[in-house]
């Protein structure tokens, strides 16, 4: 079983207009509303893969109610905590033909006690599972969750994704997590460089292998994706032609394509090659992915061992 952790889901308010102009009333042309947040997407594309899995995190008042129903309806299991106070937040993507703005809001308080229950979920993992830590920690919580995480199922040797940025990444490397997914533009910074080659950027992930993870998978945006992986190999994938519409959960969905292919396959070449069709199939769309969209594009990718 794969188990995803959104610390603080969303629902994602995506709106059309011509213009965005301060200080008037402006009318959208279409709108849209999902279910958001990293953990919830990579559960939805694991699911389009038909993968069993259970979304895990908090989720509190009418909000949290739309998003677990929205879950529910296309048949992914969740198991969220349920805050007796405040609402989950609604983030608000308004794009015009000119560019895109985002309004994020903040997310209701969670307790200790909630946290505590957590951690009884935990307590269900075995050896046979995989736990997915993606996004950021919310203010409400330490910085350092992702560790205590890691540290509490390190002995039940639980397979760990992490897609987080920077410290919150690097900061879990010493628990030697199964897969991490930086993009180029984040190793950079994590390592306060400038990356002009595939080279360089080899060199710092093999880096960040050194310092603890088992497979480091690299997005490119249009230049495809690296694996690093744990059997000593490296493999580099395309990106199929399509027009972009949509950068949120493109990302995620490489991390669920990935973790689904290696299910099937226990093959780190497919595992990427999944993947990749799958990160491409979102940013193809307006949502995450379906697996029709996703497997249209699996014969366009191609993996070379470098």
């Amino acid at each position: 079983m794969i188990y995803t952790v959104t610390l603080n889901p969303s629902i994602d308010y995506v709106v059309n207009l011509d213009q965005l102009i301060e200080g008037r009333v402006n009318r959208v042309s279409t709108e849209h509303f999902y279910a958001g947040g990293k953990g919830i997407n990579v559960s939805q594309i694991l699911n389009e893969h038909g993968i069993n899995n259970c979304a895990l995190g908090f989720i509190s008042g009418f909000t949290g109610d739309f998003i677990q129903d929205r879950l529910r309806r296309k048949g992914i299991k969740t198991d969220f905590i349920r805050l007796s106070d405040g609402y989950s937040r609604i983030n608000m993507k308004i794009k015009t033909s000119q560019e895109e703005t985002e309004i994020n809001g903040m997310g209701p308080q969670i307790p200790q006690g909630k946290i505590d229950q957590l951690y009884r979920q935990l307590d269900t993992l075995t050896s046979e599972d995989t736990l997915v830590l993606a996004g950021s920690i919310p203010a409400t919580l330490p910085d350092d969750f992702y560790e205590k995480i890691m540290e509490y199922v390190r002995d039940k040797k639980v397979n760990v994704a992490v897609d987080a940025t920077k410290n919150l990444l690097l900061n879990v490397l010493k628990y030697h997590p199964f897969l991490i997914k930086p993009n180029h533009h984040e190793i950079a910074e994590m390592f306060d460089v400038t990356i002009s080659t595939t080279e360089e950027l080899l060199h710092y992930g093999y880096r960040l292998k050194e310092m603890g993870a088992r497979n480091v998978l690299i997005s490119m945006g249009g230049d495809g994706a690296i694996l690093i992986a744990e059997n000593g190999n490296v493999y580099r994938s395309n990106v199929p032609a399509g027009t972009v519409k949509n950068s949120v959960g493109a990302g995620d969905s490489m991390v669920a394509g990935f973790l689904a292919g290696y299910e099937k396959s226990q093959s780190y070449e497919e595992a990427l090659r999944l993947g990749a069709a799958s990160g491409s199939a979102t940013a193809f769309s307006s949502d995450v992915a379906t697996v029709d969209e996703i497997m249209a594009l699996v014969q366009e990718i191609s993996v070379q061992k470098l």
